[in-house]
């Protein structure tokens, strides 16, 4: 029974080979061969190098205010506390109007005098020394008691606000009014310690408003804020730049800036097993991995350095990272322009 099974395995066996032999012989199945290995061809899309000029940047955000005193300039903004105890007699500012320094704001009548009496006594001392009647400390006396009655501007500038009515009492703490002068501007801002390292007066301010503002670094504080880490900074604003104070807008301060630099688009720029940085350049259809030293980035260029390399070359983007030196690459066009290519087709 063993020896029927074997015979007709046998004989089955014989015409599988057989059947396989005639197969091949008609071309019916292909033959593998062992000895070649297809090359793996990869899809990537490319940019090409480029001279360019690159920035390093130090970001904040900024607060505008009123520019603060210096050596020979008073400050550029004043909230005006009454000079005595009293009552509001007469408010002669608006808020937004402009006033010129010296200008009177309000009057004032006290426990001691009303405005309209202190005033009479200064005509009175004045007529009197004339006729020499009184002596200089009398007359004195009196433009300093109707001094205190009045309420003016410390300096040329716009009333902002108005803080108080006639008829309202106020005394020495009570701020009646503010004045600034809203052509000497600053942006403030607090930049983290580790950050503010390399800043200094003179560099350039690039305030991100709408529109954008550009200025310069007036002052770099010498000491580290121990609350939060930060150093302030501060720039002076032009003149009719559109900004307000209290408005708050994020800037950012130029520490660095390479002229014509050789740059490749970000996406090129990825970093080996070694953990160096390298780009893919694309020679033919073949994509070879070059070793770059790398600098300044922005605007999605990083600039970049390396022997042989020259503006035009091209380099994989899309596909760049984990891709094997020496691969076989073919170039796929980006979505958007396949995408406008098949819309101009269909029209």
């Amino acid at each position: 029974m063993k020896r029927k099974i074997i015979v007709v395995g046998l004989l089955v066996l014989g015409a599988g080979l057989g059947l396989l032999a005639f197969l091949k012989s008609r071309g019916a199945v292909p033959e593998t061969n062992t000895d070649e290995t297809i090359p793996t061809l990869v899809t990537v899309q490319t940019g090409a190098l480029k001279l360019a000029t690159l920035h390093r940047y130090v970001q904040g955000y900024g607060m505008v205010e009123t520019a603060p005193a210096t050596g020979d300039t008073p400050p550029a903004g004043a909230q005006i506390s009454a000079p005595v105890a009293g009552v509001v007699a007469q408010i002669s500012v608006v808020e937004g109007q402009h006033v010129e320094k010296g200008d009177v704001l309000m009057e004032l009548n006290s426990g001691a005098a009303t405005f309209a009496y202190a005033e009479q006594q200064v005509a009175r001392q004045k007529q009197l020394f004339a006729q020499q009647n009184t002596s200089l400390k009398n007359l004195q006396d009196a433009e300093v008691q109707l001094a205190l009655l009045r309420v003016t501007a410390p300096l040329s500038g716009t009333a902002v606000r108005v803080n108080v009515k006639p008829g309202q009492a106020v005394d020495l703490t009570t701020v009646v009014a503010e004045v600034m002068d809203l052509n000497r501007l600053v942006v403030s801002a607090q930049i983290p310690a580790a950050e503010a390292k390399d800043l200094k007066a003179g560099d350039q301010v690039e305030v991100l408003s709408e529109p954008p503002v550009t200025t310069e670094l007036s002052f770099v504080s010498p000491e580290v804020s121990r609350d939060n880490g930060t150093v302030r900074v501060r720039a002076l604003l032009p003149a009719n730049s559109g900004l307000r104070p209290g408005e708050f807008s994020p800037l950012r301060i130029v520490t660095a800036v390479h002229t014509n630099c050789l740059a490749a688009p970000a996406e090129s720029v990825v970093t080996d097993e070694n953990g160096a940085s390298v780009i893919s350049l694309i020679h033919g259809d073949t994509a070879t991995q070059t070793p770059v030293q790398t600098g300044l980035r922005e605007d999605g260029w990083v600039e970049i350095n390396a022997p042989g390399l020259k503006t035009g070359d091209s380099v994989v983007t899309v596909g760049a990272y984990g891709l094997p030196d020496k691969t076989k690459i073919q170039i796929a066009h980006p979505a958007d322009e396949t995408s406008a290519t098949h819309s101009a087709a269909a029209q």
